[in-house]
């Protein structure tokens, strides 16, 4: 017996044994997935890191609003706005999320060049880790890149906050180039395309060179660049309890080493549940193109994003993907800064009828979601909505999405890795209530014969 028929054999003797009454989570009050049934999240620490915003007291009550996130003290759309398309940001952001203060024109300038100098792999890393066994899974591959560069660290295990800082520095700006090689491996030697490899500008923004480094003639505009400079702002941190942020603390307060840390992070990041979202709202928007080719017929639509909700339609999951969030209800705040550059881009790109498509899901979605479920908050674009159909646009491979994720958001978990070092000299270990039954021993010869069934 193989592997295989092994598992398909004992995957029911498997479920069965792990499965658990439903009703038992309510009975011993546990918090599904740290959350209550509101979506409010179990208060696990304290952060001065970033901040979210869904809602403020009126009186004894509490009131659902606009969605706000704050960056050290910040609001990110102010911040957002004063870059606009006026200067690339996300150094400046990475600068505040790291160091609590907003940079100098001389701490900028620093910062800078100590990025661009780290915009470098070891010798021969590119060709001995990154090119032997591509995968079409990009996140797997900086992953397994990230454990890899540990080897080249004399310091791996030095927790010193300069020495740490030190590693994350170096890992936010070798991302990119773990990202895209990365992708560019796995197109040469999966789908047989000519593969090219560019060294990074030390000189130019992160967006700027995600964008060198993918096209094999380096060239971009500047609103390309600008949009996703936008992008990498917007999701650069998110506060601690996101799934990979969590992960970030949980395996940092286990006293573990920084690439083993951004490695776990990684690991869950790529969740479609959590980073891969944007694919899943690329894929329904293939199918609703495919079903509603006329995007003036707002009846059709409306008629189609109905069966989604009601599991007749796409993946019959129920969900319009990008709409609805575990915190924001009204509104997410990055998913309003972002649309005036995703606007801007469509126009260049000449395509202002999928902007709009985009924004007719926006509106009627909330409106068909409120009309069949019972929800018990509002439900509201997220910037997921908007940054796969950027990508696109920008001529980002799918496999790349989340890497570029992961590329802004290396900060944040950097910034909370740190917070936890400096703060929290405790593992992270919730409970969980056993419900196990105790079963008396029974021996080798007691046993009677089994089969999987």
């Amino acid at each position: 017996m193989n592997v295989k028929e092994f598992a398909k054999l004992y995957e029911p003797v498997c479920r069965s044994a792990d499965e658990v009454d439903e009703n038992l989570y309510e009975q011993y009050g546990v918090k599904r997935g740290l959350r209550d049934k509101n979506g409010k999240g179990v208060l696990t620490g304290v952060t001065n890191i970033s901040k979210i915003v869904s809602s403020r007291m009126e009186g004894d009550k509490e009131v659902q609003c606009d969605g706000q996130l704050w960056y050290r003290g910040y609001n990110v759309i102010d911040m957002v706005q004063d870059f606009g398309f006026k200067r690339f940001g996300f150094e400046e952001v990475s600068y505040l999320l790291l160091f609590g203060e907003l940079p100098t024109d001389e701490e900028l300038a620093n910062f800078k060049t100590v990025l661009g100098s780290l915009r470098t792999l070891p010798t021969n890393f590119t060709r001995d880790v990154i090119m032997k066994a591509p995968s079409h899974d990009i996140m797997n591959s900086m992953t397994k890149s990230v454990l890899t560069l540990s080897a080249y660290d004399d310091n791996v295990s030095d927790l010193s906050i300069e020495n740490v800082l030190e590693q994350c520095l170096r890992l936010i700006s070798e991302f990119p180039m773990l990202a895209v090689y990365g992708y560019c491996a796995y197109n040469h030697y999966e789908r047989d395309e000519s593969m090219h490899i560019h060294f990074p500008d030390r000189k130019i923004s992160t967006a700027e060179n995600i964008l060198r480094l993918l096209r094999p003639n380096k060239e971009y505009t500047l609103l390309e660049a600008q949009v996703l400079d936008a992008a990498l702002v917007l999701h650069a941190e998110h506060g601690g309890g996101n799934n990979s942020t969590f992960t970030t603390r949980v395996v940092s307060s286990a006293g573990s080493d920084t690439y083993s840390v951004m490695a776990a992070a990684l690991s869950s990041l790529k969740g479609p549940k959590h980073g891969g979202a944007n694919l899943k709202v690329m894929q329904m928007m293939d199918d609703i193109r495919a079903h509603v080719p006329d995007y003036n017929d707002k009846d059709r639509l409306r008629d189609y994003l109905a069966k989604i909700v009601d599991r007749k339609a796409f993946d019959r999951a129920g969900l319009i993907y990008g709409m609805g969030h575990a915190i924001y209800s009204v509104s997410d705040p990055r998913a309003r800064v972002f649309r005036n550059f995703v606007e801007k881009l469509a126009v260049e790109k000449h395509l202002e009828k999928e902007f709009e498509l985009y924004m007719s899901i926006e509106k009627m979605a909330p409106e068909i979601i409120a009309e069949k479920r019972k929800i018990y908050k509002g439900v509201s674009a997220n910037v997921d909505f908007y940054s796969g159909f950027v990508y696109n646009m920008l001529g980002i491979p799918i496999e790349l999405y989340t890497p570029i994720f992961a590329i802004a958001r290396i900060v944040g978990w950097s910034a909370h890795r740190i917070e936890e070092l400096i703060n929290v000299d405790k593992i992270i270990r919730p409970a969980y209530r056993s419900v196990m039954a105790e079963r008396p021993y029974a021996t080798y010869e007691e046993r009677s014969p089994r089969t999987a069934d």
